[in-house]
C-alpha cells in the first residue's frame, strides 16, 4: 500500500510539472545535438585544410588549368619566367627563340588569363596556384 501511495505521490508530481520536464528535456536534446555538430563540423575543417596559394598543384591538377584556359606548355614557361622578374630578352636567350615570339607568348598569356600587365598575369597565375615554389624552374 506505501509503494501505491508513494506511486501515486511521484505520478502527481510528473503530471503536476509535466510541460518543465518536457521543455527541459528538449533543452538537453538540443545541447547535446549542439554540442556534437559543434566538435563534428570544426572538427571536419581542421582535417580538411582549403588549398591554400602557396600549396603547389599536383601534375594532373596542373594540366587541367592550365588546359581550362588554353595555355601552352611553352607559354607556361613564359609565365614561369615572368614570375622570376625576367626581361623579354633574358626570356628569349635562355628560350633560344626570337624577342617576338616571346611577345607574342606574353601577348597570348595576358589575353588567356585577361590582364593587362606582367605584374597581374603573375598575381593572377598565383591565385590559380600555377605558379608554386616547387614549380617554378631556376
Amino acid at each position: 500500500m506505501l509503494v501505491a501511495l508513494q506511486t501515486a505521490r511521484y505520478r502527481l508530481l510528473i503530471l503536476d510539472h509535466a510541460e518543465e520536464l518536457y521543455i527541459g528535456l528538449t533543452a538537453l536534446l538540443f545541447t547535446v545535438v549542439g554540442i556534437w555538430a559543434g566538435r563534428h563540423f570544426t572538427s571536419a575543417s581542421k582535417t580538411k585544410p582549403a588549398p591554400s596559394a602557396e600549396q603547389p598543384l599536383s601534375e594532373p591538377e596542373l594540366e587541367q588549368v592550365l588546359a581550362r584556359h588554353n595555355i601552352t606548355p611553352r607559354e607556361y614557361e613564359v609565365l614561369q619566367f615572368i614570375a622570376q622578374g625576367l626581361s623579354n630578352q633574358e626570356i628569349a636567350d635562355r628560350m633560344f627563340v626570337s624577342l617576338n615570339t616571346i611577345k607574342t607568348h606574353t601577348s597570348n598569356l595576358f589575353s588567356k588569363l585577361d590582364v593587362q600587365r606582367r605584374t597581374q598575369a603573375v598575381q593572377k597565375a598565383r591565385a590559380l596556384r600555377l605558379l608554386g615554389t616547387a614549380q617554378l624552374k631556376g
